[in-house]
């Protein structure tokens, strides 16, 4: 694989590099130039030639099993605290970035910045500490196509330039189109941008994974007064979009419990019965997001409203009857 002049894999340019380089050592022990090789995404040539050039600057690097820092007295610590460390650590460490191939590297320049500022007070005081919390934020992004268009998408948004898209939609399969990309939002597990679509004369959803080939165009456009996450968003259950639709639904048993104490959405209003049922009620854009979501409960949950839903079940209904109760396992 071939970089540009002076950058590597992570888009590290060798001034960012040398600082890199400088935090690993400040923060680990016995790193020899394979292991930052690994770290900086080059050779271990261009480590070597790193190196060299760091002791030009009469920063105080030896080599005793593995690189090491003479003195780091002339980097100040970071004023953190262990909680304010401990904080930034597990956001940074539970980004959905790391998926995007642009900010994995910068995270963990990030990430090693902080380590090697610390205070010793606060590295004691680490040493001893338990990992209470964990994040673990799920994602389904496939990590060689989000590093290969990813970095493209958000220049394109920034500079206000128009996007050349083959897009595999599910609904209409592989087209070819020209958007105008507004914002890339990380929702429901997946990287998305939202962009006006020029061949279906609004905006649209998109989602990273799904885009086969991409063009950065030299037009540029005005986005439209008003489109933020916020106001694009409001209404949906997930992702959606279309007409508001009130959805009642009536749950029982433990899935009453389960739904009355977790907030599903910022809309949504609950009324408990004496039985121990819910009665859920919210206001949503388009049904099929809801739609599954309710299917999830089976038994224990019944849509009192709208009709098309209550429809709509009845259908899927009808279907799970005929395949899994005509013992026929082929279905019909």
């Amino acid at each position: 694989m071939f970089y540009a002049e002076g950058e590597t894999s992570m888009g590290m340019a060798k001034y960012d590099r040398l600082l890199f380089i400088l935090n690993l050592l400040r923060t680990r022990r016995n790193l020899t130039a394979a292991l930052i090789a690994k770290e900086c995404g080059v050779t271990e040539r261009s480590i070597y030639r790193d190196v060299l050039a760091l002791s030009e600057a009469n920063i105080p690097i030896y080599y005793h099993n593995g690189y090491k820092l003479a003195s780091d007295l002339f980097l100040p610590a970071l004023n953190f605290d262990f909680d304010e460390y401990t904080c930034l650590k597990l956001a940074l460490e539970s980004s959905p970035l790391h998926k995007t191939g642009k900010y994995d590297g910068v995270l963990k320049r990030i990430g090693a910045k902080v380590e090697s500022g610390l205070s010793q007070a606060v590295k004691e005081r680490r040493k001893n500490a338990v990992d209470a919390t964990h994040i673990d934020i799920e994602t389904s992004i496939e990590e060689k196509r989000a590093a290969r268009f990813y970095g493209v998408i958000e220049r394109a948004v920034s500079e206000r330039r128009c996007l050349r898209l083959e897009y595999d939609s599910v609904e209409s399969g592989e087209t070819s189109r020209v958007v105008e990309p507004h914002f890339i939002i990380f929702r429901g597990r997946a990287f998305y941008f939202v962009a006006y679509c020029r061949l279906r004369k609004e905006l649209r959803t998109f989602r990273l994974e799904r885009v086969q080939n991409i063009d950065l165009l030299e037009e540029h456009f005005t986005p439209q007064q008003g489109v933020t996450p916020d106001s694009y968003f409001e209404g949906s259950w997930e992702l959606g979009g279309g007409e508001p639709v009130e959805v009642v639904i009536r749950f029982t048993g433990h899935s009453a419990k389960r739904v009355g104490s977790v907030m599903h959405h910022p809309k949504e209003t609950k009324q408990k019965g004496r039985n121990g049922d819910l009665v859920y009620r919210v206001t949503v854009r388009g049904m099929e997001e809801i739609q599954r979501w309710v299917l999830g409960f089976g038994d224990e949950a019944r849509v009192l409203e709208p009709k098309r839903m209550r429809d709509n079940l009845a259908r899927i209904g009808r279907y799970y009857v005929d395949t899994y109760c005509s013992g026929n396992p082929g279905g019909k």
